[in-house]
């Protein structure tokens, strides 16, 4: 008996899991963990569901991928938000190169029995329109694919007020944090079943 008990209480434990595979726009870029976003989302919600934040900065989505089958095996979460692939635009990549990654990073987490999240990725205009445009269209593309949610790009909100933004014009600040979390927040409670 106290084994089926342990079952079950693992089994909802991993239900109530969200797990944010991301870089740096996750990662909190220069602050504490617990500043960024992810953490206050947490917090909102009381853990229910939890959100492991697992962003690194400066990941490609070749990275997110390599760290991906063990993020899935300890933490078993029920969803995956994938917020991955501006580096690698930031690079330059060749998109068909982050697209087939980011399709194989959205393949392994169907495969572990979660449910795959997209995060939409846009790049600064400085890289050019046919770049830029090939590169925005992989995230759609890929949503309709895997009969995935896309969520908007937070970042398109916090360039408009110049005071969230670091000094590199590249990253939300610790100030931009709260409203990335409420509005993350607004878009990710339908899609994880959170209550309020």
């Amino acid at each position: 008996m106290p084994f089926l008990f342990l079952l079950l209480f693992s089994v909802r434990a991993a239900a109530d899991t969200l797990l944010v595979l991301g870089d740096s726009l996750s990662a909190g870029y220069r602050m504490a963990a617990t500043a960024a976003w992810p953490a206050l989302l947490n917090d909102k919600w009381q853990q229910k569901p939890s959100v492991i934040n697992a962003s690194i900065s400066g990941d490609t989505s070749q990275q997110g991928l390599a760290r991906l089958p063990a993020l899935l095996k300890t933490h078993q979460p029920r969803w995956v938000l994938v917020e991955l692939g501006g580096n690698d635009g930031l690079r330059g990549f060749a998109p068909q190169q982050t697209e087939q990654t980011l399709r194989t990073i959205l393949q392994a987490v169907k495969e572990a029995g979660a449910e795959p999240l997209l995060m939409q990725i846009r790049l600064p205009p400085n890289y050019g329109r046919r770049y830029t445009e090939t590169f925005s269209a992989i995230y759609p593309k890929l949503a309709k694919e895997f009969n995935a949610p896309l969520l908007p790009f937070f970042m398109e909100e916090v360039y408009l007020k110049p005071q969230w933004m670091q000094d590199d014009g590249i990253h939300p600040n610790r100030d931009a944090q709260p409203f990335i979390a409420d509005w993350m927040a607004t878009r990710l409670a339908p899609l994880v079943n959170h209550d309020s």
